[in-house]
């Protein structure tokens, strides 16, 4: 029997959709959520809780191990960032130098940046500061703030590791941990940095780990290191939301590149996968050469580049993400109405990671995956395995399905891309903004 077999399982269901909404009937206050924290949530604009945030929280505020399950958008940031706080602000103690008394675990910078802006407002609410660590950037800031002491420290575990290394950060005091996206921390391979980084906490210490599905590598996890948690699950492990349509474009080699340019130029705030890196930029420049200002993310860009395309993005100034497999955990952009799959990915867990950019919290979305011929046997194994129901048809540049999908015309001018499946060849285009 696994380890979770064990634990308490409290499940709350979102709504017929699959997709967490806010419960009606509690509050955080009813919760038992501090008054200063409540006013904080409220001052952003969060007034009622979310399922996970519904069940998790009183387990975690009464000082339980937790293992929560549920999608991104699902809303388990606040489910640990208020209980970490919380935690934090009644304990009264201060940070020494060095000793940080929180750690917080992701798998991606730009899912540390989304989480340490949850967390801000929270921790000014209640005096605490926290520092927000991680690699693509000089590491003299956060040496400083960890020389000054800070309370909560949210951390991708390479650059944790180097700090710790070199002696600027000590896990001694840490009084809270949670690990969030334990499943994709598994898929990147980093379970064995976490299990170095967790093997350095107190053993009596609080921890909260969340994670989207629950598979053999995080039950091991669980099984180390949590100690008879409350198992909240809010959502299937591995399932696509009613609100989510998904649609199989059958295409032609040499028409890829129309239909996918006809796909990135609706209306709406779109975000197109690529299978490289290379594929990405040139995708982007391509679309961007077109008429369709598109901005690119990846891993081989500088991190303020990553952020200011992800950050134009998110403020709608471009409303075309090109995107690898960085972009397909962690990352919360509100609205995003299509997520194409231009170039599949390898196996289901990707593509469900990718298309559950949309369709988040109650919103209606659609995913298009676009499949030559040399492709329809790998994607339909892919949707069978994913558990999905997928429309089927075979389109063409300006088909009258694309500029319905869409909601707009089909574009004046194709991108030039060559026939390579891996990605295309462009002329030089305007730097990304």
């Amino acid at each position: 029997m696994s380890s979770t077999a064990h634990a308490t399982e409290r499940s709350r269901g979102g709504d017929a959709s699959g997709v967490a909404a806010p419960t009606d009937h509690l509050s955080f206050r009813g919760l038992g959520v501090p008054a200063a924290l409540v006013k904080a949530l409220a001052d952003g604009g969060v007034t009622t809780p979310f399922p996970i945030q519904a069940a998790a929280l009183p387990d975690a505020l009464a000082g339980r191990d937790i293992l929560g399950r549920g999608r991104t958008g699902s809303g388990k940031t606040i489910a640990f960032a208020v209980p970490v706080v919380a935690t934090l602000a009644a304990a009264g103690r201060r940070p020494s130098p060095r000793r940080p008394l929180a750690l917080v675990l992701v798998p991606t910078r730009e899912l540390a940046a989304q989480v340490s802006e949850t967390f801000a407002p929270l921790a000014r609410a209640m005096g605490l500061r926290t520092v927000t660590i991680y690699g693509g950037v000089p590491q003299n800031r956060q040496v400083s703030a960890l020389r000054q002491g800070v309370d909560v420290v949210i951390a991708t575990p390479g650059r944790l590791e180097d700090l710790i290394a070199q002696r600027h950060c000590d896990l001694q005091d840490i009084a809270v941990t949670v690990i969030d996206e334990a499943d994709h921390m598994a898929d990147l391979g980093f379970l064995p940095a976490v299990t170095r980084i967790l093997e350095q906490t107190p053993g009596r210490g609080q921890r909260l780990m969340f994670s989207a599905t629950l598979d053999r590598a995080v039950d091991a996890l669980v099984a180390r290191y949590l100690h008879n948690p409350a198992v909240h699950s809010v959502d299937p492990a591995e399932a696509s939301p009613d609100l989510l349509e998904h649609h199989l474009f059958s295409v032609q080699l040499g028409h890829k590149a129309a239909v996918v340019t006809d796909l990135a130029s609706g209306r709406g705030r779109t975000l197109l996968f690529a299978r490289t890196k290379h594929g990405a930029k040139k995708l982007a420049k391509n679309l961007t050469t077109a008429g369709i200002p598109a901005v690119e993310l990846h891993g081989n860009l500088s991190q303020s580049v990553r952020q200011r395309n992800l950050a134009a993005f998110t403020d709608g100034s471009v409303r075309v993400l090109v995107a690898t497999d960085i972009a397909a955990r962690g990352i919360h952009v509100d609205d995003i109405a299509l997520v194409v799959h231009v170039d599949p990915p390898a196996e289901h867990k990707t593509f469900l990671h990718r298309s559950g950019r949309t369709a988040r919290a109650g919103a209606a979305g659609a995913v298009v995956t676009v499949v030559t011929p040399d492709q329809t046997k790998d994607v339909r194994s892919l949707v069978r395995q994913a558990g999905i129901r997928a429309s089927s048809c075979t389109v063409v540049p300006g088909d009258p399905q694309t500029v319905a999908l869409t909601g707009a015309p089909a574009p004046r001018r194709a991108a030039r891309w060559g026939p390579r499946a891996g990605g295309p060849r462009a002329p030089r285009g305007p730097r990304a903004r």
